[in-house]
This record gives C-alpha cells, sequence and structure tokens, in this order.
C-alpha cells in the first residue's frame, strides 16, 4: 500500500468535440492506469477519483465514507464551498448517514408499495398518452424537452406527492425552473415559492389526508419541517434526472439509427434498453464521499478527512465489466452499472424512473417511428453541470 503516485490533477470535465454521449477521454486514460488517483480540488484540497466500476461500488457501499455534504470538498470549480457547507437539514436524507439516514429510508421505502407503483405506472401511460396527443395535434417539428420529457416527470412527482390538480401547473412551473437552471432572481423566487407550497401542503395532509407519499408518513413521527423537506428532496431527485434521460435518451437513440430501428422492431427490447441507456449516458456523472478513518482502497491509502471523487461516467464505461463499453447496443445486459448509485444510498425510486423510461420511449417510439433529429446534431444545445443532458432538442416525424 503506497501513496507514492504523480502530482494531483484537477477532474477532467471537458467531453470530447462531437461525441455528446462520451465521458471526457482523460478518464478512460485514468482508469486504465490508476483506478484510483490523486485529485486537486480548487478550494486546495488534495483528495481522491475513482473510476473503475470495482472500486466505486467500494465506495459507496463502504459505512466509512460518509454522504455529508459538509465533510466533502466539490471537485467543480463552480460548486466549490467557500465556507463550510451546512449539515444536512431535517428530512434531506440524501445528505446523510447512518444512523440518521436509517430512521427516514425504510419510512420512505415502504410507501413505495406494489398498489402505488402500479397507480403511478397507470398515471404515467395517461400522461404519456397525452403528450403523444399534444405534439400529433402541434405538428412537427417540435422541442421534445418542452412538449415531452419535461412535463411527465414533473406530474408524476405531483401524483407521488399529492398535490391538487389545480395546483399543479403552477407547481410544476416552478419546480422547472429550479431544477433546470442556474440560480439568480427566476430560480430563487421559483424555489422560495416551492418551500413555501410543501409547507401549506405538509398542513393540508395533517387536516385532511389523501392517498399519497406524504399522507402515509403521517403515521410516523416525522416532524412537518422534516416532511416538508423530504417532499423537497424527492422533486429535486426525480424531476430533472428522468427528463434528462427521457431526452438525452432520444438524442441517442436517434444518434445511432441501428439501435433505434431495433427498439422500433422489437417491443420486447424496451426494458434492456432502459438499463442500457442508463448505463451509456449516466446523467448523474459524478458523486462524492468523505472518508471518516483511514481506508485501504486499491492498493492506496486514504487518509480520514480525504474526499473521494467518483466519477460513475467512467466507471459505467469500465471495459472490466461491461465489454466494448463505448459503444450503446440496446440488446446488452448492463447489469452492474451505478447509474443508480450504490449501497444505502443508491436511488430510491428508481424503479419508478424505470417504469417513466419504459413507457416514454416505447410510446415516443409507437406513436413516431419516423422520428429524426430536426437540426444537425452539432447544434444540439448541451447542458452542464451535475445533471448531463440537453437544453432543447428539436424533434421532426413523417405526418400520417
Amino acid at each position: 500500500m503506497t501513496n507514492a503516485l504523480p502530482e494531483a490533477s484537477p477532474l477532467p470535465v471537458t467531453r470530447p468535440p462531437g461525441c455528446p454521449f462520451d465521458p471526457p477521454a482523460e478518464l478512460a486514460r485514468i482508469r486504465a492506469e490508476q483506478p484510483i488517483s490523486r485529485l486537486s480540488y480548487p478550494d486546495g484540497h488534495q483528495g481522491w477519483l475513482v473510476t473503475s466500476r470495482e472500486l466505486a461500488r467500494a465506495v459507496l457501499a463502504d459505512s466509512r465514507f460518509s454522504a455529508r455534504t459538509e465533510l466533502m470538498h466539490m471537485p467543480f470549480p463552480d460548486l466549490a464551498m467557500g465556507e463550510e457547507a451546512p449539515p444536512a437539514a431535517p428530512g434531506a436524507f440524501t445528505d446523510m448517514d447512518p444512523p440518521e439516514h436509517t430512521r427516514y429510508r425504510p419510512l420512505l421505502t415502504g410507501q413505495f408499495t406494489v398498489r402505488r407503483m402500479r397507480q403511478l405506472t397507470e398515471h404515467i401511460e395517461q400522461l404519456t398518452a397525452e403528450r403523444l396527443d399534444f405534439m400529433e395535434r402541434q405538428g412537427p417539428p417540435a422541442d421534445l424537452v418542452e412538449a415531452f420529457a419535461q412535463p411527465i416527470p414533473g406530474m408524476v412527482i405531483c401524483e407521488l406527492l399529492g398535490v391538487p390538480y389545480a395546483d399543479r401547473e403552477e407547481f410544476q412551473r416552478n419546480a422547472i425552473v429550479t431544477v433546470g437552471n442556474e440560480p439568480g432572481e427566476d430560480f430563487v423566487a421559483a424555489l422560495t415559492a416551492l418551500q413555501e407550497y410543501m409547507r401549506e401542503l405538509v398542513l393540508a395532509k395533517r387536516a385532511e389526508p389523501t392517498d399519497d407519499l406524504l399522507s402515509g408518513l403521517l403515521e410516523s413521527d416525522l416532524t412537518d419541517e422534516e416532511l416538508t423537506n423530504i417532499g423537497a428532496t424527492l422533486l429535486g431527485a426525480g424531476v430533472d434526472t428522468t427528463t434528462n434521460m427521457i431526452a438525452l435518451g432520444t438524442f441517442a437513440l436517434l444518434s445511432n439509427p441501428d439501435q433505434f430501428a431495433a427498439l422500433r422492431a422489437e417491443p420486447d427490447l424496451t426494458e434492456r434498453a432502459v438499463e442500457e441507456l442508463l448505463r451509456y449516458l449516466t446523467i448523474t456523472h459524478t458523486s462524492a464521499r468523505a472518508a471518516l478513518a483511514d481506508v485501504e482502497l486499491g492498493g492506496r491509502l486514504v487518509k480520514a478527512g480525504d474526499t473521494v471523487t467518483i466519477s460513475l461516467q467512467a466507471a459505467n464505461r469500465d471495459p472490466e465489466q461491461f465489454a466494448d463499453p463505448d459503444t450503446l447496443d440496446l440488446r446488452r445486459k448492463a447489469t452492474g452499472h451505478v447509474a443508480f448509485g450504490h449501497g444505502v444510498h443508491q436511488c430510491l425510486g428508481q424503479q419508478l424512473a424505470r417504469v417513466a423510461m419504459r413507457v416514454a420511449f416505447r410510446g415516443l417510439i409507437d406513436r413516431f417511428p419516423t422520428l429524426r433529429l430536426a437540426v444537425p446534431p452539432e447544434e444540439i444545445p448541451m447542458r452542464a453541470g451535475l445533471i448531463h443532458g440537453v437544453q432543447r432538442l428539436p424533434v421532426a416525424w413523417d405526418e400520417a
């Protein structure tokens, strides 16, 4: 075990020109040479970068590595914190470790019952059909993000949380602003409105429970503040990610005509296709943990206090796990990817996200089998940040 490594370098973030679906090329070289390597952070911290699938899963499953953001250093210059971040707010379970995290997770897992999943699946199918009807009435071209990929996850979260129908349009409008934009006046206004609305929604559920996740949690000892922050956490985690998986996934399919044709011809391929798109795109491309103790990892000594940045996108392109990993192959059995994370913090709503993607992709391809990009691929505006995706996706199709 040694720390005699080359000088630390910043996290590679620049994707290859003309390859909007591929991770930064430097990550593959780093993974091949040293799957755990030194990483320099914008605030001067010297931590670690993990790029192999094996080590990524090891870190994410090890209780000696903390998910508490106040213990971490951020590898992205625009997210680097000038001072220590505050501890997680009550109910913000994704930024907590056991035993605090353990208090919330079973309560929430218990709300994703077979009955509720069936109800939500029916709701997703209805929403998808409605958005496809809208696109068909409007005719081509259309921005797939605005017309299709964005509305569906937002309305599913409304259904999950029990937002009354009369409030859903404004709720979704504010949600879109908060999850898809840089901080500014509009962002602050929308975030404030959502936080206040969530508080009011919790109080309304207390007074008159309905058949939804928030109401289902009322029998626990959770406070109103905790319920409010749980609702906000589910909103933040569920809308932007699924939106960008649907939009970027469609972009990837249309950029690989043979794969699009295979999925169009073989409906039974849909479930496997979703898993491969999750692996191939890895839109939540980076995660992090803070070492709570000295840990030997991949032959290196990670010391207590060190931040370990985990490149999920590099792990999901690891040739040790996935043959020909840089190729989109919908027939691949992409078992073992880490697109939803791993360990106790693995995405709580992953099954719901999978349902939304399966229904959305299947419905879109069946309704518009001639779907195609309406502009050259290089003109598609891409998003930067913690969630990879597209800002807009102009598409067209042959009208009947």
